[in-house]
């Protein structure tokens, strides 16, 4: 069967043509920006691609995968609708053909969905589980986002991103999870959510979903998924304990009912992910010990402070984070490592909820803990970021901010976007 994917390099989607592949498919797609880690990936695994949505470049398919980014107007969607042809969006397909036979252990919340579903794959593949997994980030070890196999498990970042222009409930409605965790959970999303109790629903919705002999793995005290909960709870509930975080030789290290986990990850967050990943593999039959032995030889996820190039002055990291909860807790554990040391913050501002303003002044504290902000300010913003951040951190392109940095001499640099940021690091490298 031929598949054609809208929106292909988008880290759900490339993710699902790693799969259909591996199903025997033919795969191709298109997309309007592709860049790293998902257009290596793609390149990889020989899936070819067109770039943007021009309607003479869609090709004849048996079905066509159409991506949440992709509305109403676009060429090939019209295209699509006008010829008649079969269309479905990726979180269907991939219930209809893969999940339906499986455990699926989906990784939920507004931030860190991606490092908890790559600890929890990891934990199961060190345990000798062999899982399926399908992840929105290329996990060091496995060396990609997705894959197969014969497992009867199969671990998943469940998004509560709208569907498609089609389908507007949140994807991982499809998933029909036996494990679930609910990592954290805040207002973001703004192009399609109007409010927190917006987004609660949804979870609401996918808890309607889990059998009564699932389980729900969530931490203690967060309000927003409490009131989730109080909306209805049909299986059985895991609240994290509580643990220390503590510096250690190589990074952090912190203990778990009587086991340790000593790693290279930074941060309270990551702390959280690995307790969150800790608990879901247990539900499965791994038993605490083991799961903490796992975690010790994680190495991590690309773009989530990942080192892009070092000297002995000048580190240069490259993050995904692009929500205030996210940026101040990567700041946070990298100030507790480094210590005085100077943190350079360079943000592009690229998500719907950033660009909007919502999360003003969420933004100016989550970025204290640097001691330098580099900003690109967003184009046909609605509010006057001039008004939060001072004129020297304002920068109208990626040029000027890769000259500011050529003038800065030492220090840990941290480059935070959910884009390619025009190629700010090869532009940043050949600077230094």
């Amino acid at each position: 069967m031929h598949i054609h994917i809208l929106g292909v390099a988008g880290t759900f989607m490339g993710s699902l043509a790693l799969i259909a592949k591996q199903l025997g498919h033919s795969v191709t797609g298109q997309d309007q920006g592709v860049y790293p880690p998902m257009s290596t990936q793609l390149d990889k695994q020989s899936v070819s691609y067109t770039q943007g949505y021009h309607a003479k470049d869609l090709p004849k398919a048996d079905v066509y995968i159409v991506g949440n980014a992709l509305s109403r107007g676009n060429e090939c969607v019209e295209e699509i609708l006008n010829k008649q042809y079969t269309y479905t969006s990726g979180a269907q397909w991939l219930s209809e053909n893969v999940l339906r036979d499986k455990w699926v252990l989906a990784i939920s919340g507004t931030h860190g969905k991606t490092t908890t579903a790559s600890m929890l794959a990891w934990i199961l593949e060190i345990t000798g589980y062999n899982p399926n997994f399908l992840i929105g980030g290329v996990v060091e070890g496995f060396g990609v986002s997705s894959r197969l196999t014969d497992s009867d498990f199969f671990v998943i970042e469940a998004d509560e991103y709208d569907t498609a222009f089609f389908d507007k409930r949140s994807k991982f409605v499809h998933y029909r999870p036996k494990t679930l965790v609910i990592n954290n959970l805040e207002f973001d999303h703004a192009d399609i959510f109007d409010s927190l109790k917006d987004i609660q629903k949804q979870f609401h919705h996918l808890l309607r979903t889990i059998p009564n002999d699932g389980l729900i793995v969530h931490p203690q005290n967060v309000s927003a998924i409490e009131q989730v909960i109080e909306m209805g709870l049909y299986s059985e509930q895991q609240t994290l304990p509580t643990s220390k975080l503590e510096i250690s030789d190589i990074g952090t290290t912190f203990d778990v009912e009587n086991n340790t986990v000593d790693w290279n990850l930074l941060g309270e967050h990551n702390m959280q992910n690995g307790l969150c990943a800790i608990y879901a593999a247990h539900h499965i039959g791994v038993t605490i010990k083991t799961a903490c032995e796992a975690l010790n030889t994680f190495q991590g996820v690309k773009r989530r402070l990942e080192i892009k190039y070092q000297t002995d002055n000048i580190t240069l990291y490259d993050d995904f984070a692009h929500h205030p909860t996210a940026i101040q807790t990567t700041l946070s554990g990298l100030r507790a490592k480094v210590g005085n040391k100077n943190i350079v913050a360079i943000l592009e501002l690229r998500s719907n909820t950033m660009k909007s303003g919502v999360h003003q002044q969420s933004l100016v504290d989550a970025l204290s803990e640097a001691n330098q902000i580099l900003i690109l300010k967003p184009e046909n913003q609605d509010w006057d970021i001039n008004a939060l951040f001072s004129k020297d951190s304002l920068f109208v392109c990626v040029e000027d901010i890769v000259a500011e940095l050529g003038r800065i001499q030492q220090g840990h640099f941290v480059v935070m976007s959910n884009g390619g940021f025009d190629d700010i690091f090869n532009k940043i490298i050949a600077k230094l």
